[in-house]
């Protein structure tokens, strides 16, 4: 009820524009969809979890400016990864369990905004998102159970360019 999928499909502000089961192994499901008031889009990503760790990896990358993630749709081209705006990670703070490596050092000036969802975010992410300078909108300091509707106002208010 509160995963991404079932709650912004839900919600008013949100339209579903497209899914997919089975994208790439690592990856169960894909979800698209567009923002009513806004050129806003947002690509889901269902992870299996047996992938925590290449998740965590593939993240981290895209916030250092890596991953490049180009969809059409409408005849229009979406990029996504390296070249959204803002990037999330929802779910288990595998880093509680297990250290990453990747190439996490900013390869551009680009300065990506970043929301995780993920308990005690803040002090297993900060390390990383210094090296990728990445600018953390939203992130935990304790345990939390890492729902949608916590995204959905995270980005809500990004798009209203709130504090």
């Amino acid at each position: 009820m509160y995963g991404v999928r079932g709650y912004f499909k839900r919600s008013k502000d949100w339209i579903l524009v497209s899914t997919s089961l089975n994208s790439q192994k690592h990856i169960l499901e894909r979800i698209l969809f567009k923002h009513k008031n806004s050129h806003t889009y947002l690509l889901a990503d269902a992870y299996n979890g047996k992938y925590i760790k290449q998740t965590t990896i593939g993240f981290l990358e895209a916030n250092a400016g890596n991953n490049a993630l180009k969809l059409i749709h409408n005849k229009k081209e979406l990029c996504f990864g390296v070249d959204a705006q803002l990037l999330g990670y929802v779910g288990h703070d595998g880093l509680m369990e297990f250290e990453v490596e990747g190439d996490f050092n900013a390869i551009d000036n680009k300065k990506r905004d970043a929301i995780i969802l993920a308990c005690i975010s803040k002090n297993y992410f900060s390390s990383y998102l210094k090296q990728t300078k990445s600018n953390p909108l939203v992130w935990t300091t304790g345990l939390m159970a890492p729902e949608a509707y916590t995204l959905k106002a995270s980005i809500d208010g990004w798009i209203l360019n709130e504090t």
